[in-house]
């Protein structure tokens, strides 16, 4: 197993990981390897956001549309192609190593920050 040196708590709280409901999903035809472009709600103090991932083993646009999902909010946004990634969902790999969304158990307000 590959682990990470030891961080201190406020490394921690450093890295804001809001949730937030997808309301909006397509192709992306565009990227180097197949993804989907994400538009996520976090709302009224974040608004909506948008990213891209490589998440279409599991996941098609249609069937993201209503989820919600956990994502980093306060890196830089960073250009993929010609399509600008504000956030950085979350996800765990499964035993192919493709990506499984990070979700709550339960519904819970959009915004909301992990503690």
């Amino acid at each position: 197993m590959n682990s990470k040196p030891q961080i201190s708590y406020d490394d921690f709280t450093n890295v804001d990981i809001r949730v937030g409901t997808i309301v909006r999903a397509e192709h992306f035809p565009e990227a180097k390897k197949p993804a989907i472009k994400v538009w996520i709600d976090f709302g009224s103090d974040l608004g909506e956001k948008k990213t891209s991932a490589q998440i279409t083993r599991h996941y098609t646009p249609d069937s993201l549309i209503g989820l919600q999902v956990a994502a980093v909010v306060n890196f830089p946004p960073r250009q993929i192609g010609k399509f600008m990634s504000e956030v950085l969902m979350l996800g765990f790999p499964d035993g192919d190593d493709e990506v499984v969304l990070v979700r709550p158990g339960l519904p819970v307000p959009n915004g909301g920050k992990l503690y």
